[in-house]
């Protein structure tokens, strides 16, 4: 299968000596392409420390990370930004829009930053698949969550990124507006061919994934094809995240 991201024998350890903590332990993993896969886990799993590692935002402390066929380890942060901004989108739980941009300047603000041209049909494309059209010229703070959020998604899908990563990009929305924002991530895979890779904590969000892997104590505990909410809640139980 046509793997995304790689990730081989990734281990990621916190502190020195006694007070070391280790977030991930030996972890292998792949990421299929134009495929939908939700992380899940207890707190203090390593699901966040797990996307950290697979978006090239934080770096290994052994193990391999590979996006596409670009080795991540040993990357300097230089070399590792160039290839966030190109290569990577994010869409994080607090929506993280410049207040003072409009929705068009938000969402186009990644391709000014890499003096990129804007190609004005695939913005069209992205904005009328988020359903902002009405919306360009707003500012956040006249948008709700979801909407704020929706901005958050255009502005990773407009530079054409191998992969989107979500940390639990619903959590601060309620539950009609998650599952629109769920509904859209999931059309971008099935009618775009995104990549998408979700952190939650929320069985009915990992619901929408095509594939969920469980994390436990830093390690893949599990993972689970064609996932329901309720079998997730089970396997969640199981693995002691909710007494």
């Amino acid at each position: 299968m046509d793997e995304a991201v790689r990730m081989d024998a990734v281990s990621k350890v916190y502190g020195k000596g006694r007070g070391a903590v280790a977030a991930l332990r030996e972890v292998s993993a792949g990421i299929p392409r134009g495929r939908f896969t939700a992380v899940m886990g207890p707190s203090g799993s390593g699901k966040s420390t797990f996307l950290h590692c697979a978006a090239g935002l934080d770096s290994p402390t052994s193990g391999s990370v590979r996006l596409g066929d670009t080795e991540l380890s040993g990357m300097n942060e230089t070399k590792l930004t160039e290839l966030r901004r190109q290569r990577v989108g994010f869409v994080f739980q607090a929506f993280n829009l410049v207040s003072s941009l409009t929705v068009e300047q938000n969402i186009t603000l990644p391709l000014r930053l890499a003096r990129t041209r804007v190609d004005r049909k695939w913005l069209d494309e992205v904005v009328e698949r988020v359903g902002l059209s009405e919306r360009l010229g707003h500012r956040p703070a006249q948008l709700s969550g979801g909407q704020q959020q929706r901005v958050a998604i255009a502005r990773a899908l407009v530079t054409r990124p191998e992969v989107v990563f979500g940390d639990e990009p619903t959590g601060a929305l309620d539950t009609m507006t998650a599952r629109d924002v769920l509904t859209l991530l999931r059309e971008t895979v099935d009618a775009m061919g995104q990549t998408v890779v979700m952190v939650t904590h929320d069985p009915v969000a990992a619901s929408y994934a095509d594939t969920v892997l469980f994390l436990a104590d830093g390690r893949i505990a599990d993972a689970m094809d064609a996932p329901s909410s309720d079998k997730v809640a089970a396997r969640m139980t199981r693995l002691g995240a909710w007494n």
